[in-house]
């Protein structure tokens, strides 16, 4: 109803600006090249209440060790060392 409001009276709409946070990599600031499937704990960091791997937007991780961190939770859900779902 409000649009259909501003329509007729012929205002615009400001839409919402939304500034990110530039975070930075855990990973890359600690210097580790490998992430270990073994470590649930640090893996655990990664995954949602749900059971899903964030995105990393929200983590702040690059790319390079987001496609490592996504390998090592996979391993470690196989291994049952991390559940598939949390219900």
């Amino acid at each position: 109803m409000t649009n259909q409001r501003n329509k007729k009276k012929g205002k615009k709409t400001k839409k919402a600006k939304r500034f990110l946070i530039a975070k930075k990599c855990r990973f890359c600031e600690a210097g580790t090249l490998d992430i270990d499937y073994k470590d649930a704990g640090a893996l655990r960091r990664h995954l949602s209440s749900r059971g899903k791997i964030l995105a990393a937007r929200y983590t702040g991780t690059c790319a390079r060790h987001q496609r490592k961190l996504a390998d090592a939770i996979k391993r470690s859900r196989y291994m049952a060392l991390l559940p598939y779902i949390v219900r």
